[in-house]
């Protein structure tokens, strides 16, 4: 199944107020309609990458859209993306 992305660059560097956070279009959020995980440089997507399977209150197609979206953005930003799908994000490696 081909999931269509709904991230668009918006970059901010560093550590987000509140009220920049509030500021952010959805479309910059790995989760965009609960506006989750915020996806605005490389440190952002690893973290969201390492968070993920913490995210809470999403169905699974959410979780299709945000791993999807995360591609996108770490493609921008040039982070190294080593799970092929979502369901393996969080689970120990076997290295």
């Amino acid at each position: 199944m081909m999931t269509t992305t709904t991230w668009k660059p918006h970059t901010v560097r560093g550590e987000l107020d509140t009220e920049e956070r509030n500021d952010l279009p959805d479309s910059v959020f790995a989760f965009p309609k609960q506006r989750k995980e915020p996806l605005t440089d490389a440190e952002h997507v690893r973290n969201a990458l390492a968070r993920f399977d913490q995210v809470e209150g999403v169905t699974d197609a959410d979780r299709e859209r945000a791993f999807a979206n995360i591609k996108a953005a770490a493609r921008h930003y040039d982070v190294e993306v080593s799970a092929t799908r979502w369901q393996d994000l969080g689970k120990p490696s076997d290295k």
